[in-house]
């Protein structure tokens, strides 16, 4: 492009994001539909977090994850559903690129320290039922906060390269982003520069971030499984499948719906499925895991019938 051609071109300041596409009669309902979820995300992970950090029953290596996991979520949803609450509320659909662009920036990092935590909170199961004697020298204090700590990191600094790249993109026009949060590559898809690279990096992130997260899980339910179902007494093979099952359907719904939207066709007519699949991993996981894990948890149950 030359220098006269780029004078000529509009430098958008700001994006789009068209949501749903529903209109203003239906605006009312969804704000009232994902404010009710917000609140219930945002007490039952603030109630877990809390439960943890005051109740020296909690202070094991599983309920330190699930804290972790519990904050995680939180900023998760922060990131997201107060803008989209505010664009129903106001009607305003439109988002500064600086906000975008920031908005993006911490929705990539989080989902992937989620990935990241997802699998060492799988790592401390598979300890627990496959090597119950060895798991109290394992699974110490200082690994603990090693693990938590290479999980946030991690998520971080694995997106701050493509942040970065997507930063260092020319979008001339248009501006309207077909989803309800800023994603990467609907934004690199309305760039008018050379985005190959940017898109490669993405793909190689998501790879990164992703793939070997999944396959450390799954072959730690593996593992989990065939164990289970060798020992002797109905009781504990109960117990132990309980243990575990919660955090299962986080994994399960978490993956299902990411691997969903990714692996679907990036064409028009999928665009509108893609964006109710992202809902699961982007608003849903955050409210449905301290249900799961307080109406499934005998110790969480305890606890709270004693407060």
């Amino acid at each position: 492009m030359t220098k006269q051609e780029w004078k000529n071109r509009t430098v958008v300041t700001e994006f789009i994001l068209l949501g749903f596409g529903n209109g203003p009669e239906l605006d009312s309902f969804l704000f009232l539909i994902f404010l009710s979820i917000y609140i219930v995300t945002i007490t039952g992970n603030t109630f877990i977090l809390l439960l943890v950090v005051s109740n020296r029953h909690f202070h094991t290596p599983m309920y330190f994850f699930l804290g972790n996991l519990a904050c995680l979520e939180i900023c998760y949803s922060s990131n997201i559903l107060p803008r989209m609450l505010l664009s129903f509320l106001s009607g305003d659909r439109s988002i500064s690129a600086q906000g975008c662009l920031t908005q993006y920036y911490f929705f990539g990092c989080l989902v992937a320290a989620e990935c990241y935590l997802l699998a060492v909170m799988s790592y401390d199961r598979y300890l627990a039922v496959c090597k119950p004697l060895q798991y109290p020298s394992h699974m110490s204090g200082k690994l603990c906060l090693q693990l938590c700590a290479a999980a946030w990191m991690g998520g971080f600094l694995s997106n701050s390269l493509l942040t970065v790249l997507i930063f260092s993109l020319d979008f001339c026009g248009p501006n309207d982003i077909d989803d309800f949060f800023c994603d990467s590559f609907p934004m690199i898809k309305l760039s008018c520069s050379d985005s190959h690279i940017a898109g490669f990096v993405t793909s190689a992130v998501a790879g990164v971030c992703s793939l070997p997260p999944f396959l450390l899980t799954f072959l730690s339910y593996l593992y989990i499984i065939i164990t289970v179902i060798r020992i002797p007494s109905a009781p504990s093979r109960k117990k132990a499948f309980s243990t575990c099952s919660s955090h299962l359907i986080v994994v399960i719904l978490f993956y299902w719906s990411i691997l969903t939207v990714y692996v679907l066709p990036h064409g028009d007519t999928q665009a509108f499925p893609s964006k109710v699949f992202s809902v699961f991993y982007t608003i849903l996981t955050p409210l449905v895991n301290p249900l799961i894990y307080s109406l499934r948890n005998k110790d969480v149950k305890e606890a709270l019938q004693k407060e």
